[in-house]
């Protein structure tokens, strides 16, 4: 597509530069670049009072596809829902706890959700008042999602959740999930499943376990429901895989292109490490910087090409099979250029802190799993033979 932006973006562009120089203040700029991937932990109760803040100004929804200003939010074309990308990683501004509400959940409801559940929950978001957390996965399912065990059972007019989840991104921040959930006992696979929307202050039946990482932080957790109260369903009983499938597209939308701008600041980070450090003399590491930053540019006008393209289903995974590659090996570029020093935290270490890490540290041991959340590569590949390519189906 062409993405050039015209004056009505810049004016855009203005209009966001001036409230983020007047909003970003006090606590809030002291959490410059704070709360992204690896660091998710950082400040998280001001990053709430931020979303609200953000609320109280409409920047949450932009890319809500309804009627502006129906749900308190503004709505930007795609080429300003980018500009307010750029402009907000150009600030440095605090890694969002809302997104998940604002990109997966929102767009979901608009598609498939019925009107009351849209009027209950797009409001709360956009004001940045309810944050969300998302119950995929399992510890028994990896990431063959069809095999979740978690069961819902009719009560009333709702359902009660039983089971377990895991790698849940902000449950102990959260007040609602989303979750998978089988309602049809006698279906298997993808069949008998519903999307049912969950409050997560249930105390005695939800309860949340942070799982420590490597890096010494805890950015998930685990999630046991002990009959849960839901009182929605979206789409439908039995429409869960639909549905579920349908957030999982819209989760590589813009959201991919902006993802790629905080990537490029790791990658100057990356690169101003091996100039202090003399790496950037050798020349097979100063090759390999040279490769990052071209496969970040191939990864820029791919995400380009597919932006608001409907109808190509392997689109999503050639996104994620070259970003987590790509940033798997700008993790351990980050270590290479630093040499023997890449081992020494930035300060000793002692019994009271013995997992003080820097930010490149953090990226390395973060990037272990790129390749793993969201989908394994080896998904995303069986997803490309089997809807993109035509091959036989994997037996399972």
């Amino acid at each position: 597509m062409d993405f050039g932006f015209g004056s009505a973006d810049e004016v855009f562009r203005g209009e966001a530069r001036e409230w983020l120089a007047g909003h970003l203040v006090g606590p809030y700029a002291a959490l410059a670049g704070a709360g992204g991937p690896g660091s998710e932990h950082e400040g998280a109760g001001v990053r709430r009072d931020w979303e609200r803040e953000l609320g109280s100004g409409g920047w949450i929804g932009l890319g809500w596809e309804c009627a502006e200003g129906a749900y308190g939010n503004r709505v930007g074309s795609l080429t300003q829902q980018v500009v307010w990308a750029e402009e907000y990683a150009r600030v440095r501004a605090p890694g969002r706890v809302g997104h998940i509400g604002e990109n997966l959940l929102a767009p979901t409801l608009i598609a498939a959700g019925d009107e009351a559940q849209r009027r209950r929950f797009l409001p709360a978001i956009a004001r940045g008042e309810e944050l969300w957390c998302q119950g995929y996965s399992e510890p028994e399912a990896g990431s063959d999602l069809a095999g979740l065990r978690t069961v819902a059972v009719r009560d009333g007019g709702g359902y009660r959740v039983s089971g377990q989840k895991i790698w849940t991104s902000l449950a102990g921040e959260a007040d609602w999930c989303f979750v998978l959930a089988r309602t049809d006992p006698g279906e298997r696979r993808h069949r008998g499943l519903s999307f049912l929307l969950v409050p997560m202050d249930q105390p005695g039946r939800i309860e949340v376990r942070p799982i420590r990482q490597m890096s010494g932080t805890a950015e998930f957790n685990e999630v046991f429901f002990d009959g849960a109260r839901a009182p929605h369903v979206v789409g439908g009983e039995g429409a869960g895989w639909r549905v579920a499938m349908g957030l999982l597209s819209r989760e590589r939308g813009v959201s991919t292109l902006v993802q790629q701008i905080g990537f490029a600041a790791e990658l100057a980070a990356v690169l101003a490490a091996a100039v202090r450090g003399g790496a950037v003399r050798d020349p097979v590491l100063r090759e390999q910087l040279v490769r990052q930053w071209a496969e970040l540019q191939v990864m820029r006008w791919n995400a380009l090409r597919t932006l608001g393209a409907a109808g190509d289903a392997g689109a999503p995974s050639v996104a994620k099979l070259l970003w987590g590659g790509w940033h798997q090996r700008l993790g351990e570029l980050a270590m290479r250029v630093r040499g023997a020093a890449a081992a020494l935290g930035p300060v000793d270490w002692s019994a009271r802190a013995p997992y003080e890490l820097d930010a490149l540290q953090r990226l390395f041991l973060f990037t272990r799993a790129d390749t793993l959340y969201g989908g394994s590569d080896e998904i995303q590949r069986n997803i490309i033979a089997e809807r993109v390519l035509g091959l036989p189906r994997l037996e399972r």
